[in-house]
C-alpha cells in the first residue's frame, strides 16, 4: 500500500456521475460468449448502538427486521438475506418460539439466509485491540455453534472507518476464505478500479509465502447504500431502491424517484439497471457481479420486503427470459457470490492464485470526500478508549483465575459453595459488554452522548463484576487449608486496591488500614512471563513493614499522598516496592504497622514560582524544599539513564544513555489544534485542523513537584489543562529502561480545541514512522507533504516509534489514540478533543462530554 500511496496524486477531479471516479464505457457484445452473472445481495446494517442505544434499536427496529425475515423468506425460496451482528441476533433468538427457530435453521440449511462474519459486532479496526477483536469473534462464533450449528465463512465489513490487515489475518485463521470491505480512501478506490484490482488476495506484511492470503472484495463506490451499490450513477441506482417509492419516508436526493415495475416500464427499467450492472462489472476481472441491496436498519416493515423483493424479482424474470441481454440475475448471499467468483476464476485449482493480484498493507487513514480524513475518531472520547483496555485486562485475569479456581474447588467438598455458575454468567456478560464496545460507533467515540453513557455503564458494571470473580477465585486458590474455605457473598474474603466510583470517573486507591497484626496483600501476575515490577499501595500510617511471600522484609519507598499540588495529606501514605511474581502467579505479601529499617522516605522539591498563594507547609514526616522556577535543570537518574528537565516548565529536555554515554535531545511539549473556519469543521469523526498546532502557552510557569526516592523518582508539572508526570524507576529490566508518562487531561472548558503531546528528538527519522495495528503488528508510515496534515495521522493502539540507523524511540500507549510524526525526529499524540459542532456524518452532535481523562504511556529509547 505504501507503493500505491507513492504513485497516487491524491487530486480530486470531478469524475462525472461517479464523482470520485471516471466514465465507464463498454461494448454491447462483450457478454455474448459469456453472460454477466449478477448477485443482488439484500442486507440490513444494524449498528449495536449509535443514534439510539442497543436496546432501543432492538425494540424499535431490529426485532421487526428479523421477525419479517422469517416470514418473508419463506414466501419465495428464491429470496435471500444475510446478517452479521450476533449481539442482536442472539437477543432476538432468546425471545422467539421453537417453531420460528426451526424455520431459521431451515432457511440457513437451504441457503436462503446466511450469517456473515458472525462476530458479536462489526468491530472498529483502528482502535480495537486484537484481544478484544478475537473475544467478540469467538463470542459470536461460539453462540452460533451452540444455537444454530453453523460456522460463518465470509467476512462482511461495510461500515468500519478504514480497514486493518489484522482483521484479514484473524478471519483467515478462523477458517474464512473470503472477505469484503467498503470504507477505503476514494483515491485508492479509484486507482484500484482503473487497475481492476478491487478483488485481491490480502497478504500479511511478514508473509514470505502465501499462507495468510485471503480473497478480499473492495466495494468501488462511495457508500454501501443502494444509490452507491448497483453501479456508478447514484441518480439511476436510487431509482432501484424501492423503499424510496413516492409516498414513503425516504426519497431520492437526486430528485428522480423509483417507479414500481410493471409491464409498461419493465423493458426500459431492466435496460437501465443492466446498464449500471455492466458498467460496474467493467471494474472487475470476471463476469460475476456483486450488487448489495440494503442500508442501515433496512427491511423493518413487511411492506419494504414486498417493495424490494417483488420489484427485483420482476426485473430478474424479465432479464433472464431475454437471452439477447446475456445476463443471469438473481438474489444471493455473500457466499453465493464468492462461490460463483471462485468457480469463474478457477480458484481452487492449484496454479491459479495469479488471476487476482496480491496486496499487503492497510487502509488507513480513510477519507470519504475532499480533504475529509477520518482521523478525529482515533482519539474521540479517550476516557472510554482507556476504560476499554482496563476492562480487557480484568477480563483476561478473571478468566484465568476462574479457570484455575474451578479445578481447585471441584477437588474439595468444602469448596462446593464456590459460586462457579453465577461467576460463569458474570464472565460471559463481561465478555459481551466488552464485545459490544468494539462496535464501530462505540470504541470509536462516535455515538450520541446518552449512548456513550449506556456503553460506559455496561463497561463499569462488568468491571465491578469481574473484580468479584477475581476476589472469589483468588480466595479459593490462596487458602493453604482448603477445609477452612467459607464462601459468604456479603463479606468477600478480599478487597481490591483501587475503586472507581462511577462510569465516567478515574479510579482511586483504597487506603489499607494497618494494625500490628499482619494484613495480606495479594498480587497477581496475569501474564505468562516471570515479572519484577513496581507495585504501589496506599496505607494509613508511615510506620509500615512489608514482608515478602517468604516472610522476609522488603525494601519500600514511602511517598506522600498529595492533596493538590503542594499539600501533603496525612490520611494516607503510598508505599512502593519491587514485586517478584512467577508466570500466572499469586504472591501473598504481608503488611503490618511497625517501624522498618527497610523503609525509605521520598523527599521533595516543589517549584512554586514565588506564588504567594502556593505556600508549601513544612511537614513533620517528609523533607520538602520550596524552590523557585529557574534556568537550572532538574535532574533525575537511574543506572540506565540521566534525565534533564527544564527548571521553568518541568518538561523533559534531554536524556543521557549511560551504556554509551550519549546525549539525546528529547523535548516534551504540549500543543493545541483548532478547527478550520470553513463550513466543514472537525467533529467526532473528522479532523479538520486550522493549520499546524500552536504551542501550549502558559503565562506563569507551572507548579512543579519533584520526588526523589529509592524505588522511583518523578517530576510532576501542574498545567491548567494537564497534569503531566514523568517517572523513572530505579530497578533493573525494561521498567527501569523506560520512562512512565502520565497525562491527566481536562479540557472541559475549551472550545473547538484538541490537545496534543509532542516529543521532539534528534533522531533522523526521515519522514518515516511506525504505528501498530491493533496491538498485533507494525505498519510503516510515510509522512507525505502531498497530503493534508490530518491525513498523516494514524491510529495507535499500543505503540508508535521513530528510528534512525543508531536508535529507536518508542511511545507505548495504554489506550488507543491518534498519532503522527510531522517533522523529522518528532512523535506526536492527540490526547483529547472538544468540538462544538457535528461533522455531517450522521451523528448530529459534536463532542462535548469530555471527562478528566488519564493518558498513560511508556517512553523507551533503545539502541538498534
Amino acid at each position: 500500500m505504501l507503493d500505491v500511496y507513492d504513485i497516487l496524486p491524491f487530486d480530486n477531479p470531478d469524475g462525472g456521475v461517479w464523482k470520485q471516479g471516471f466514465d465507464i464505457t463498454y461494448n454491447e457484445n462483450e457478454w455474448d460468449s459469456e453472460p454477466l452473472q449478477v448477485f443482488v445481495v439484500p442486507h440490513s446494517h444494524n449498528d449495536p448502538g449509535w443514534l439510539k442505544t442497543f436496546e432501543d434499536y432492538f425494540r424499535d427496529q431490529t426485532q421487526h427486521i428479523l421477525n419479517n425475515m422469517v416470514i418473508k423468506l419463506q414466501e419465495d425460496n428464491r429470496r435471500k438475506f444475510m446478517w452479521s451482528e450476533i449481539s442482536y441476533f442472539s437477543k432476538w433468538w432468546d425471545g422467539i418460539d421453537s417453531q420460528k427457530k426451526d424455520a431459521v435453521k431451515r432457511l440457513i440449511r437451504d441457503g436462503q439466509f446466511e450469517i456473515v462474519t458472525g462476530g458479536w459486532v462489526m468491530p472498529d479496526e483502528a482502535s480495537a485491540h486484537y484481544f478484544a477483536i478475537i473475544d467478540q469473534l469467538i463470542e459470536g462464533h461460539q453462540w452460533l455453534e451452540r444455537n444454530l450449528g453453523v460456522k460463518p465463512k465470509s467476512g462482511w465489513a461495510v461500515d468500519p472507518f478504514g480497514h486493518s490487515p489484522t482483521m484479514a489475518y484473524l478471519l483467515k485463521r478462523t477458517g474464512f476464505s473470503n472477505m469484503l470491505i467498503q470504507r477505503v480512501h476514494y483515491s485508492v478506490k479509484k486507482h484500484f478500479a482503473t487497475q481492476r484490482t478491487l478483488e485481491f488476495f490480502w497478504r500479511q506484511n511478514w508473509d514470505l509465502g502465501s499462507s495468510t492470503d485471503i480473497l478480499c472484495h473492495m466495494m468501488p463506490f462511495y457508500s454501501y447504500d443502494v444509490p452507491h451499490t448497483c453501479g456508478p450513477d447514484p441518480k439511476i441506482c436510487c431509482q432501484f431502491d424501492f423503499k424510496r417509492l413516492p409516498g414513503g419516508r425516504v426519497s431520492c436526493p437526486w430528485r428522480v424517484p423509483p417507479e414500481a415495475i410493471h409491464a409498461g416500464n419493465i423493458q426500459h427499467r431492466a435496460w437501465m439497471i443492466l446498464d449500471q450492472y455492466r458498467k460496474k462489472s467493467k471494474l472487475f476481472r470476471t463476469k460475476v457481479l456483486l450488487a448489495p441491496l440494503g442500508d442501515d436498519f433496512r427491511y423493518a416493515e413487511s411492506s419494504e420486503w414486498d417493495q424490494q423483493y417483488q420489484n427485483y424479482q420482476k426485473l430478474f424474470d424479465y432479464m433472464n427470459s431475454h437471452p439477447e441481454l446475456h445476463v443471469k440475475a438473481q438474489f444471493g448471499t455473500l457466499s453465493d457470490y464468492f462461490e460463483a467468483l471462485r468457480k469463474e476464476s478457477n480458484l481452487g485449482e492449484k496454479s491459479s492464485n495469479s488471476f487476482f493480484p496480491v496486496l499487503s498493507g492497510d487502509f488507513f487513514t480513510y477519507a470519504d470526500r475532499d480533504n475529509h480524513y477520518w482521523s478525529g475518531y482515533f482519539t474521540s472520547r479517550p476516557f472510554y478508549k482507556r476504560l476499554d483496555r482496563v476492562l480487557e485486562s480484568y477480563l483476561r485475569s478473571a478468566e484465568i483465575l476462574y479457570s484455575l479456581a474451578l479445578v481447585q474447588s471441584s477437588n474439595s467438598d468444602k469448596m462446593s459453595t464456590f459460586p462457579s455458575v453465577d461467576h460463569y454468567k458474570l464472565l460471559t456478560e463481561a465478555r459481551r459488554n466488552l464485545g459490544l464496545f468494539q462496535h464501530h460507533d462505540a470504541i470509536t467515540g462516535t455515538a450520541k452522548d446518552w449512548v456513550v453513557v449506556d456503553y460506559g455503564t455496561r463497561l463499569f458494571h462488568s468491571l465491578m463484576n469481574l473484580k468479584k470473580v477475581i476476589i472469589d477465585s483468588a480466595h479459593v486458590l490462596i487458602l493453604k487449608d482448603k477445609d477452612a474455605y467459607n464462601y459468604d457473598a456479603s463479606t468477600p474474603f478480599l478487597k481490591v486496591d483501587d475503586v472507581q466510583s462511577s462510569q465516567d470517573s478515574l479510579p482511586h486507591k483504597t487506603v489499607i488500614k494497618l494494625t500490628s497484626q499482619p494484613r495480606y496483600l495479594l498480587i497477581y501476575n496475569p501474564v505468562e512471563q516471570e515479572r519484577f515490577s513496581v507495585v504501589s499501595v496506599n496505607v494509613n500510617s508511615p510506620r509500615v513493614t512489608l514482608l515478602s511471600p517468604l516472610g522476609k522484609p522488603v525494601a519500600i519507598q514511602i511517598s506522600a499522598v498529595w492533596d493538590g499540588a503542594t499539600t501533603v495529606s496525612h490520611e494516607a501514605y503510598q508505599i512502593s516496592f519491587l514485586a517478584h511474581l512467577p508466570p500466572l502467579g499469586l504472591g501473598a505479601y504481608q503488611l503490618l504497622e511497625a517501624q522498618s529499617s527497610e523503609a525509605d522516605l521520598a523527599d521533595y522539591a516543589i517549584y512554586t514560582n514565588g506564588r504567594n498563594n502556593m505556600q508549601v507547609k513544612p511537614d513533620n514526616i517528609f523533607k520538602i524544599k520550596e524552590m523557585q522556577n529557574s534556568a537550572d535543570n532538574i535532574i533525575l537518574e537511574n543506572s540506565y539513564m540521566k534525565l534533564w528537565f527544564s527548571g521553568m516548565s518541568g518538561l523533559l529536555e534531554k536524556i543521557n544513555t549511560k551504556e554509551d554515554g550519549k546525549n539525546h535531545q528529547m523535548k516534551v511539549e504540549f500543543a493545541w489544534y483548532g478547527t478550520t473556519s470553513n463550513r466543514d469543521k472537525s467533529g467526532a469523526y473528522l479532523f479538520l485542523p486550522d493549520g499546524d498546532a500552536k504551542p501550549y502557552i502558559f503565562t506563569d510557569p507551572p507548579t512543579v513537584r519533584v520526588t526523589h526516592g529509592r524505588i522511583f523518582s518523578e517530576v510532576v508539572c501542574f498545567f491548567p489543562h494537564v497534569t503531566h508526570t514523568m517517572r523513572l524507576y530505579k530497578i533493573q529490566g525494561l521498567e527501569g529502561q523506560s520512562l512512565e508518562v502520565s497525562n491527566i487531561v481536562d479540557i472541559r472548558g475549551e472550545y473547538n480545541r484538541e490537545l496534543a503531546m509532542r516529543i521532539s528528538s534528534d533522531i533522523n527519522s526521515q519522514n518515516r514512522f511506525y504505528t501498530d495495528l491493533n496491538g498485533y503488528q507494525i505498519q510503516p508510515r510515510l509522512t507525505m507533504s502531498k497530503l493534508p496534515l490530518q491525513a498523516n495521522i494514524y491510529p495507535m493502539t499500543t505503540m508508535a516509534y521513530i528510528q534512525d540507523v543508531g536508535i529507536r524511540l518508542t511511545l507505548h500507549s495504554a489506550q488507543s489514540l491518534g498519532v503522527t510524526s510531522l517533522k523529522n525526529g518528532q512523535l506526536e499524540v492527540i490526547m483529547d478533543r472538544r468540538l462544538m459542532q457535528d461533522d455531517n456524518r450522521g451523528l448530529g452532535q459534536g463532542v462535548q462530554d469530555n471527562k478528566i481523562t488519564a493518558n498513560i504511556f511508556r517512553l523507551l529509547l533503545e539502541r538498534r
